[in-house]
């Protein structure tokens, strides 16, 4: 493959080679998008939008938010949430492939929930008892409640907020609740799984751990179109021989063929699922989050672009600013703007604006139209770009022009 068609099969794989569909998003539509990226991240951050809504706007264009949070907490649900590519919307069904991690927790959990057993076991046994007697619950109902049952010394007792919070977490790690909602500060509700899964995602046989890794390492292939082995471990955090073990496998059976993408130097297989389409033609904003640009040596590679998010980077230090979104156009990455939505003031500011190195003569233009929808899609009703950045200067002068024709 030479980088040109790597790059367009990467595009088509992701579900982002071509315009985003007219009309209003549907249910079918959001589904579509799911199972071929197979996960959604999930993060706190909202300083534009959550992690999870912004990889479906980039392939709906603006969908009704409404659409996802029927897919995850209502019946039948067609998401769940677990840690994926950290923590994540995924299918009920990949639910399943994901219980060998419930399984090592000791490993594959972080300090404190791999801990919490040893630590807080019996914290653990009465907080199982209130979600099963009251949920679903916040953390912090949670701790109301243990005020109920142990209003005096609570302090040799042992209990805290963070304390409740690492016990839920362990329990939710370990499968025994997951969540069944999320409330508008957007705490999760805990629920046993028993309550949430599908009854025939319960009751499907359980996975071995080779097939349930092999399983995860073909979705995370599928939707990459293209990569190496580290771009599909990554997709799922898989560590160790076994992705390896895994691709050998599927190499084996035909679902990844060994490919040579012109200039790279490490062993490249290919979906036999994927197509190479001739042109990519999408625009659309990307955030930190897509998984698109998961791994960021792929991305570096494949667009000739080395992005990072600069959310933990102290201020001074930061080069394009603290919540970037890369400008897909066409097949390039031609710019990147750091957003963020003043709701109060109903505008969208464009904090900084930078040119990508394939940057174009109507980048600004293009860059401009997708703003504009995008605030309409977030109900701000202004785009305000700052002085800062090399493209800002143009940027402000298409948005300006195209609210004067308005």
């Amino acid at each position: 493959m030479t980088l040109a068609q790597a790059r367009r099969t990467a595009l088509a794989a992701s579900g982002l080679h071509r315009p985003r569909p007219q009309g209003p998003a549907t249910m079918a539509g959001l589904q579509r998008v799911v199972s071929r990226l197979g996960l959604l991240q999930i993060d706190s951050v909202n300083v534009l939008a959550r992690a999870h809504l912004m990889p479906l706007y980039a392939r709906l264009g603006p969908y009704d938010p409404a659409l996802l949070t029927r897919a995850a907490h209502m019946e039948p649900r067609r998401l769940v949430e677990y840690w994926a590519h950290e923590a994540s919307f995924i299918p009920p069904e990949t639910y399943r492939l994901l219980e060998w991690r419930q399984r090592r927790y000791r490993t594959e959990a972080w300090g404190q929930i791999s801990a919490a057993e040893m630590d807080h076991s019996a914290e653990i046994i009465e907080i199982r008892a209130i979600v099963r007697d009251h949920g679903p619950v916040t953390a912090t109902q949670v701790e109301a409640l243990l005020v109920e049952t142990h209003p005096r010394d609570r302090s040799a007792w042992g209990w805290s907020w963070s304390t409740a919070k690492r016990a839920l977490e362990f329990l939710f790690f370990t499968g025994e609740v997951t969540a069944a909602g999320r409330t508008n500060a957007f705490e999760r509700l805990y629920d046993l799984t028993a309550r949430v899964l599908p009854p025939t995602v319960l009751a499907a046989a359980p996975v071995s751990d080779a097939d349930a890794v092999r399983a995860l390492v073909e979705i995370g292939a599928r939707a990459h179109g293209v990569g190496t082995a580290r771009c599909f471990a990554d997709y799922f955090r898989l560590k160790g021989p076994a992705p390896r073990a895994a691709i050998a496998e599927l190499v084996d059976g035909g679902a990844l063929l060994p490919v040579r993408v012109e200039g790279w130097d490490r062993e490249t297989f290919v979906h036999r699922d994927a197509a190479t389409p001739r042109t990519a033609t999408a625009r659309t904003l990307l955030s930190p989050f897509d998984p698109l640009i998961f791994e960021r040596r792929r991305l570096a590679e494949l667009f000739g672009t080395h992005y990072r998010i600069e959310i933990y980077v102290p201020a001074k230090d930061r080069v394009h600013g603290y919540y970037v979104l890369p400008f897909l156009e066409g097949d390039r990455i031609t710019a990147r703007v750091d957003l963020k939505a003043d709701r109060r003031e109903g505008t969208l500011l464009v904090q900084a604006a930078h040119r990508d190195t394939f940057a174009t003569a109507s980048t600004a233009r293009l860059l401009a139209d997708e703003l504009g929808i995008l605030a309409g899609w977030l109900e701000l009703s202004e785009v305000v770009v700052a002085d800062r950045g090399d493209l800002a200067a143009d940027l402000a002068r298409e948005i300006g022009a195209a609210r004067a024709g308005r």
